[in-house]
């Protein structure tokens, strides 16, 4: 019976679609109406340069209000979306495959020759379809690729946002769960107000939107960094004073480095003059950041990451792994990406990279790996 009933919620229903057609629809309307800074993108190759409005956190901060509002007068359930929560992860796992389909045959038929929308194709549909054609692609004057990130992001909020209403109901309100939603929704909402700076990071400036990214965004951000708040709904965990004081300086510590690192990077790319803790940057080969936490490791991000992603399981104790399912796939996928970043720079930079990585060593955990 269990089994069926399991079987039966992986097949999307028609609620689950209409919360995630509604859902879209506000953030298509969101990212075209409401103002926000416009921020330039990294310069293409050929010269040209996209803009991207960023507008995601008064987007999300409006969102939750009307939401509220919904709450309040009984117009939809606060827990919609933890209740139905299996059914959005088949429906949206299914609407991936569908975008991800139309982006390839629209890429196969593009005929741009712009850096943006210029089709990269190999002839390996497994390889096309899941990495991409297009570095860029648009939907009705919309970035596909920093709008399903957004979307991805978001959604997380409010599917923990949802757990943690399921738990309030339930009356089984800990620490622990308070805790990591904390932690989480810190995390999103500098996300959001540090939104400009997703404009130079690899995925935007480098990677061509295929499954690989509509998935990773679309499912894979809200559906598996929230097993935290899934777990604390239905496992009770103490906590001492000291495990949560060492758990908010992991998160802090965890913090600071990415953000730290993330922030120097972009001041770098805008303007390479800027001093970096109080010091004139120090550049290899009139390229590379060696300075600051970029003189540290070649990819320090990845390990402030990697703390706060650990700080968002330690509230869950150690009784189980499957709360540590995120920052153990994080290891494993910073240092898959490490890996490829390091032969892409190798390939770009030549003997510039080579010259880094002897001034830099370190790759991504100082005096250690």
């Amino acid at each position: 019976m269990d089994f069926i009933y399991l079987l039966q919620t992986l097949v999307p229903s028609s609620s689950s679609v209409a919360i995630l057609f509604s859902y879209f629809l506000y953030l298509a309307i969101a990212v075209s109406l409401i103002p926000g800074k416009i921020v330039p993108g990294a310069l293409l190759s050929d010269g040209s340069r996209l803009h991207y409005r960023c507008n995601g956190l008064v987007s999300l901060l409006l969102l939750i209000a009307l939401l509220g509002f919904g709450v309040s007068i009984k117009l939809i359930s606060p827990t919609v979306v933890a209740d139905k929560g299996v059914e959005l992860l088949s429906s949206t796992f299914v609407f991936s495959l569908l975008v991800s389909s139309v982006l390839y045959i629209v890429g196969q038929k593009s005929q741009d020759h712009g850096s943006s929308l210029k089709p990269h194709v190999t002839g390996n549909f497994i390889h096309d379809w899941w990495y991409g054609i297009q570095l860029n692609p648009q939907f009705m004057g919309v970035d596909l690729k920093f709008f399903f990130v957004r979307a991805g992001m978001m959604g997380w909020l409010l599917l923990n946002l949802s757990i943690l209403a399921r738990s309030f109901q339930d009356d089984n309100m800990s620490q622990s769960m308070v805790l990591y939603q904390l932690f989480a929704a810190l995390y999103i909402l500098d996300y959001f107000f540090y939104e400009e700076y997703m404009t130079s990071t690899w995925d935007i400036i480098a990677e061509r939107l295929g499954f690989m990214l509509v998935f990773g965004d679309l499912v894979w951000i809200p559906f598996t960094f929230s097993i935290q708040g899934w777990w604390l709904l239905r496992n009770d965990v103490e906590l001492t004073k000291a495990g949560i004081i060492a758990n908010c300086l992991v998160f802090l510590i965890g913090y600071r480095v990415f953000r730290g690192a993330n922030k120097q990077k972009h001041v770098f790319k805008k303007n390479p003059k800027a001093h970096i803790w109080g010091k004139p940057p120090k550049v290899i080969g009139g390229k590379l950041l060696a300075s600051g936490y970029w003189g540290v490791a070649r990819h320090c991000n990845y390990l402030g990451d990697l703390l706060l992603a650990l700080s968002f399981s330690l509230p869950c104790g150690i009784s189980s792994v499957v709360p540590y399912f995120y920052p153990l796939y994080l290891l494993i996928l910073l240092i898959w990406r490490e890996r490829r970043d390091e032969a892409r720079c190798a390939e770009k930079y030549k003997e510039v990279w080579a010259e880094y990585c002897k001034i830099v060593p370190w790759r991504i955990l100082p005096y250690a790996y």
